[in-house]
């Protein structure tokens, strides 16, 4: 009776939860598209990830939002300092303000807002924004997934149109039994859309190499998972999230019998 009763405790929140990251998104989608193709401050941050004032101004209103609404709750973004009291939390935002910096900078329409919630390792709660086309994906846990509200499923079977597969063409080749060249989909420079075009049915499959960290991944991975796709490390590993490393290794989104066919192919021939 007791596990009910948290269930349902977990569900109430949720929905709570739900209607305030839905209102969070879009308005963070919202900013980020004013900015858009204007002049910006930006920088490179690390070795190579570019950041701008558009990113900070979008994570600043994010972390307003939902963290003044649920003080209790962990907090790991890309744009800010990293708080390892996150680790001790029940319940954890995951956000990328901007996924796609790249792209957004030289004006390219293929850049997201991306938040999850997620409880333990696993997300419970996801928004997927992309202004640019006015697509907004969500999704719950155990409840679908869905596109400017509108259902998506991950299309079905396991055959490979390597045209309709995005991802590092050196991996995807891995795939082929063919010698012939192999014409992958046109690259699409945030990963989190990425994902969400195999939720949707626009993709067969997607491929993250590796580096990817959990901002670019927890959010698209429920929408994977509640569009009847899965999503996983190339063993077919789960991805944990909310750990004290966010970086991941070479991961896998497909329709589950295209999915499995893939996890399959990699573990008779895995990678070097």
């Amino acid at each position: 009776m007791a596990d009910v009763s948290s269930d349902r405790l977990l569900n109430e929140v949720l929905a709570r939860d739900a209607a305030l990251l839905t209102e969070t998104v879009r308005e963070a989608g919202a900013l980020a598209l004013s900015l858009f193709r204007t002049e910006l401050k930006n920088w490179t941050k690390g070795a190579s990830s570019p950041v701008s004032e558009a990113d900070i101004a979008v994570n600043d209103l994010i972390e307003k939002h939902l963290r003044s609404a649920t003080p209790e709750y962990g907090w790991l973004s890309e744009e800010s300092a990293d708080d390892e009291a996150r680790l001790g939390k029940p319940l954890v935002w995951i956000v990328d303000p901007i996924d796609g910096t790249r792209g957004y900078l030289a004006g390219r329409e293929d850049w997201c807002v991306s938040v999850a919630l997620v409880e333990g390792t696993s997300p419970v709660l996801a928004a997927v924004f992309a202004p640019a086309s006015d697509e907004f994906f969500f999704a719950m846990r155990g409840q679908g997934a869905a596109c400017n509200n509108v259902a998506i499923h991950a299309r079905s079977g396991t055959a490979l149109d390597f045209s309709r597969v995005a991802g590092p063409k050196p991996l995807v080749e891995r795939l082929s039994t063919s010698s012939d060249e192999i014409v992958l989909h046109p690259r699409i420079g945030s990963l989190a859309l990425r994902l969400c075009r195999v939720a949707e049915g626009r993709l067969d499959a997607a491929f993250a190499g590796g580096q990817s960290r959990d901002w670019d991944l927890a959010a698209a991975n429920l929408i994977v998972q509640e569009a009847d796709g899965n999503m996983t490390a190339l063993s077919g590993d789960a991805i944990p999230y909310n750990r004290r490393e966010v970086t991941h290794g070479v991961l896998v989104a497909a329709g589950r019998d295209r999915h499995a066919r893939i996890v399959e192919h990699f573990r008779n021939r895995p990678l070097p």
